[in-house]
């Protein structure tokens, strides 16, 4: 299906929806409490995602030990490796 800009879609439990890549969306769920997700074909922390409003990475992490496992946008910043 195509729909045309601003469109609202609404999805039963368990339904899904995929979206070519470069499609600004916004995901938010009406009603009851649900878990609601987005998951990236590929995921590549630093470049995957574009946002209209700059959001940070992580909210408000105060580190105070050397982590033990990275996740892959850390490599650069903790190891010195692309």
């Amino acid at each position: 299906m195509v729909f045309e800009g601003t469109t609202t879609v609404h999805l039963d439990p368990g339904q899904s929806i995929v979206l070519e890549p470069g499609v600004y969306h916004e995901l938010k769920a009406e009603g009851e409490p649900v878990m609601l997700g987005e998951v990236s074909l590929v995921n590549k922390d630093l470049n995957d995602n574009i946002f209209v409003s700059p959001l940070p990475r992580l909210s408000g992490v105060e580190e105070d030990a050397t982590p033990l496992h990275l996740i892959c946008a850390d490599y650069d910043r903790v190891l010195g490796v692309n």
